[in-house]
């Protein structure tokens, strides 16, 4: 029998958004009402989103049908994209060098 395909969880992906990186933003909740007596500072950081947890942030993007996307694997690609620019720049710096 074929496997199913992995159907995205909706809930999750209206309220999740994936950053460049890999990583999970989210809203703060308690924010509709009730409001007056929370402090000024208190307001304010819950109008500003947070960043979820890598461990819950792993289960979360499977469950979005991005399990392949991560902040680990999204640095390492960097990093090695770096090492081969770097790599390249000293390869063509080196016949200029011996010419």
């Amino acid at each position: 029998m074929p496997r199913k395909a992995l159907k995205p969880n909706k809930a999750v992906a209206k309220r999740f958004r994936v950053t460049k990186t890999g990583k999970l933003k989210r809203h703060h909740g308690f924010t509709s009402h009730l409001m007056s007596g929370r402090s000024g500072d208190k307001r304010r950081k819950l109008r500003m989103s947070e960043i979820v947890p890598e461990s819950h942030a792993r289960r979360l993007r499977k469950l979005m049908g991005l399990g392949g996307i991560g902040p680990g694997k999204t640095a390492a690609r960097r990093a090695a994209a770096r090492k081969r620019r770097a790599a390249e720049a000293q390869a063509a710096e080196a016949p200029a060098a011996n010419a």
